[in-house]
C-alpha cells in the first residue's frame, strides 16, 4: 500500500497558547498593528507589505468594496429576503456572481497582461505588443478585458485615481503601460472610446505587485464581501428587495394582463 504524504498547510496553526499565521504571531505581531488589507497582501504573498506596495494594495482592494446595486448586492437582497436568518448565505450568493463580466473580469485581464508579458522588466515594444494582442483577441472573437464600462463613459473616474497611486507609489511600469495600450488599440480598431475599466486598472497594478493572475481575482471577492454585508445590513433596515421582486413580476407578466 502506498504512503500518503502527510497533510501540511503552512499558512496557520496553533498550540495551546499561541497561534502563528504565516510565521508571525498573531496576538503579538498582527492583532492592533497590520490592516485588513495588509493582512489580505500577507495571506497573498508570505509576507507584510512595505508602505508602498500597502498603500497600492489597498487601494485596488478599496475600490471593489462597493459599486451600488450590482448583480450581486441585488443577488445578496433577494436571497436575504428568502433566508432573512443566515446573512452569511446573503454574502455567499452576492459573491458567487463575481465571474467574467462584473468584477472577475479582472483575473482575465491580469492573465492577459501577465503571459504576454512574463518579466515585467523585460525590454520590449509595447506599442507592437498591444498591436499583436489586439490582432489575435479580435481575430478569436473574444473581447479585450479590462476595457469600457457600461456607465462610465467616456472614463471610469476609478481608473486615473488608481493609476495615480501606481505613479505616486513606483507601481506604475510595463503592466500599467500595456493595458493603456490595449485600450487605445482597441478603440482605435473598433472606432469607439474603450479606456481602460477599473478592474482593468486593478489587473495591471495586482500584475505590477506580483500577485498571480489565478488569484487576482480573489481581491474582488474579499473586497465585495464587505460590501455585501453593508447591503444586508441596510436590507435589514430598509428593505427593497420585496418591493424590487413585486415590480419586476407585475413587468415581466403584464403581458398576460394586456
Amino acid at each position: 500500500m502506498a504512503k500518503h504524504k502527510p497533510i501540511s498547510s503552512d499558512i496557520a496553526w496553533s498550540t495551546t497558547d499561541k497561534i502563528t499565521v504565516k510565521g508571525l504571531d498573531l496576538c503579538q505581531d498582527i492583532l492592533g498593528k497590520v490592516s485588513l488589507g495588509d493582512m489580505a497582501f500577507l495571506e497573498l504573498t508570505d509576507r507584510l507589505p512595505t508602505p508602498q506596495e500597502s498603500r497600492a494594495f489597498n487601494a485596488i482592494a478599496v475600490a471593489l468594496v462597493e459599486h451600488g446595486l450590482t448583480p450581486s448586492a441585488i443577488v445578496a437582497r433577494m436571497t436575504l429576503a428568502g433566508a432573512p436568518e443566515a446573512m452569511q448565505a446573503a454574502v455567499g450568493a452576492g459573491l458567487c456572481g463575481l465571474g467574467s463580466v462584473f468584477v472577475g473580469s479582472m483575473e482575465n485581464a491580469a492573465r492577459l497582461l501577465q503571459q504576454a508579458l512574463p518579466d515585467k522588466n523585460q525590454s520590449i515594444d509595447i506599442g507592437a505588443l498591444a498591436v499583436q494582442i489586439v490582432d489575435r483577441e479580435l481575430a478569436a472573437g473574444r473581447n479585450i478585458p479590462g476595457i469600457g464600462h457600461h456607465i462610465h463613459k467616456p472614463i471610469d473616474p476609478r481608473t486615473p485615481a488608481l493609476f495615480a497611486v501606481a505613479r505616486e507609489t513606483g507601481f506604475s511600469g510595463q503592466y500599467v503601460q500595456l493595458m493603456n495600450a490595449l485600450a487605445e488599440e482597441a478603440g482605435r480598431r473598433l472606432g469607439k472610446s474603450l479606456p481602460v475599466n477599473a478592474t482593468g486598472a486593478i489587473a495591471a497594478i495586482a500584475s505590477e505587485l506580483e500577485v498571480p493572475w489565478d488569484v487576482v481575482r480573489g481581491i474582488g471577492v474579499m473586497a465585495r464581501a464587505i460590501g455585501l454585508v453593508a447591503h444586508v445590513l441596510e436590507e435589514f433596515r430598509n428593505p427593497l428587495a420585496r418591493q424590487a421582486k413585486a415590480m419586476i413580476e407585475g413587468q415581466a407578466t403584464a403581458h398576460h394582463l394586456a
